[in-house]
């Protein structure tokens, strides 16, 4: 039932990230999904504070280059 719950919560928390379509929109959007995602799996491993102070840092920053790198480019037809 936890399993459900947490692709649930991942599931609605990529929502407003859909509508983002600039690479600094991206950024931030992946930096604010990586930090959660990285602070939640290091607590869960560790045990400690300090393990998912490391996980949101590393997440943060991971998620943010690839948000930034992952911007779709749209190009005009016409031009």
């Amino acid at each position: 039932m936890r399993k459900i719950y947490a692709i649930g919560f991942a599931a609605v928390a990529a929502l407003p990230l859909a509508g983002c379509y600039t690479p600094e929109e991206r950024a931030v959007g992946g930096a604010l999904l990586g930090g959660a995602t990285g602070a939640a799996i290091g607590a869960a491993t560790t045990g400690r504070g300090s393990g998912a102070a490391a996980g949101a840092a590393i997440g943060a920053a991971s998620g943010a280059i690839i948000g930034a790198s992952t911007t779709p480019v749209y190009r005009d037809p016409y031009y």
